[in-house]
C-alpha cells in the first residue's frame, strides 16, 4: 500500500495566519501539523508517500520533509494546481498510485489513541487482501460541518452524506481513508458537486453502493482533532501539550516510530536529534536512542 498526504489547502478560515504559510506547516504545540499525518502513515507501515502541495510551495515542504530517508521512507511531491476537492487527490496521484491500494490522510488532521497502529494495519490488510475500503467514524456535536455516516439499528452503514443540513447521525467521517486497488478508476467517475468539488463523500458512497466500504468507529480512548478553525487549532495544541506533559512522551514523532519499527538505526535517530538542537523534541529523540523509553 502507498500513502498520500493532501496538504494543498490554503486554510482560508485561518487567515491572516495562513496567508504566508500553508495550514499543514503551522505548528501544533511542538511540531508542524504535517508531522502528525506523516506519523499516521508510518504507524500503518506505509513507506512510499506522496505529498500533494499547492503551486509554488514545493520547496517549503521539501525543505521540511526532504526525501523521507531520515524516517526510512520515500517521499515524493505533486502539485494540485487548483483545489478541486479531496477526491481529486486520487487523480493528482494517479501515476504514483499505479495499481496499488492507497491510504489518504489529510494534512490537517490529528489522531491519537492507544493501539491505533493495530487498527491502521488492519485497514491496510483489509484493502490489500480483501479488496475492501475503510474509513473512520467519530462522534461530533456539529455534524453539519462534516461528511456524515448513517447506521441502522444493527450498526450497518446505510448512507454517507456531505455536510447535510439535517444530519442523520452525529458520526463524522474523519480525514483518513484506506482504498483498494480500484480507487483511481473509481475517482475518475466522480462528478463535481454543486459547489464544484470532487467530494470524497461521493467516492465513499460509490464504494458503499458496491458493498466495499467498512466504517470503523473510533470510540472511547481515541481522539480525532480537526484543525479547520482558529479554536480547533488552539484546542489541538492544548490537547497535545496536556498528553505530552502528563505522560512524558511525544505524540506523532516520525523518527521515534521509524526507529521502533527498525526502519532507521540509532545513528540516524541521533542525527535527527542533533538537528533539532536543544529543543524538547530533540531531547526526546535522544532519550529514545538511549533506551530510556520502553514500549
Amino acid at each position: 500500500m502507498k500513502g498520500i498526504i493532501l496538504a494543498a489547502g490554503k486554510g482560508t478560515r485561518l487567515y491572516p495566519m495562513t496567508r504566508p504559510v500553508c495550514k499543514p506547516l503551522l505548528p501544533v504545540y511542538d511540531k508542524p501539523l504535517i508531522y502528525y499525518s506523516v506519523s499516521i502513515l508510518i504507524e500503518a507501515g506505509i513507506r512510499e508517500i506522496l505529498v500533494i502541495v499547492p503551486p509554488g510551495e514545493e520547496h517549503v515542504f521539501q525543505a521540511l520533509l526532504g526525501d523521507g530517508s531520515q524516517w526510512g521512507v520515500s517521499i515524493a511531491y505533486a502539485v494540485q494546481l487548483v483545489p478541486r476537492g479531496i477526491a481529486d487527490a486520487m487523480l493528482v496521484g494517479a501515476e504514483f498510485i499505479g495499481q496499488d491500494s492507497v491510504c489518504l490522510v489529510l494534512g490537517d488532521n490529528i489522531f491519537y489513541g492507544n493501539g491505533f497502529s493495530k487498527i491502521l494495519k488492519s485497514a491496510v490488510s483489509n484493502a490489500e487482501n480483501k479488496g475492501r475500503c475503510t474509513v473512520f467514524g467519530y462522534y461530533v456535536p456539529d455534524p453539519e460541518r462534516f461528511g456524515i455516516v448513517e447506521f441502522d439499528a444493527n450498526g450497518k452503514v446505510l448512507s454517507v452524506e456531505e455536510k447535510p443540513q439535517h444530519p442523520k447521525s452525529n458520526y463524522a467521517i474523519t480525514g483518513l481513508y484506506f482504498y483498494n486497488k480500484e480507487v483511481v478508476k473509481m475517482a475518475k467517475q466522480v462528478k463535481p458537486s454543486a459547489r464544484g468539488e470532487l467530494e470524497i463523500t461521493t467516492l465513499n458512497d460509490m464504494y458503499l453502493k458496491q458493498d466495499e466500504l467498512d466504517v470503523q468507529l473510533l470510540g472511547r480512548g481515541f481522539a480525532w482533532l480537526d484543525t479547520g478553525t482558529m479554536d480547533s487549532l488552539v484546542e489541538a495544541a492544548d490537547f497535545v501539550r496536556m498528553i505530552e506533559k502528563r505522560q512524558g512522551i511525544k505524540i506523532s514523532a516520525p523518527e521515534e516510530i521509524a526507529f521502533k519499527y527498525g526502519w532507521i538505526d540509532r545513528d540516524t535517530l541521533l542525527e535527527s536529534a542533533e538537528r533539532y538542537g536543544k529543543s524538547p523534541y530533540g531531547q526526546h529523540l535522544k532519550n529514545v536512542a538511549d533506551g530510556k523509553l520502553k514500549y
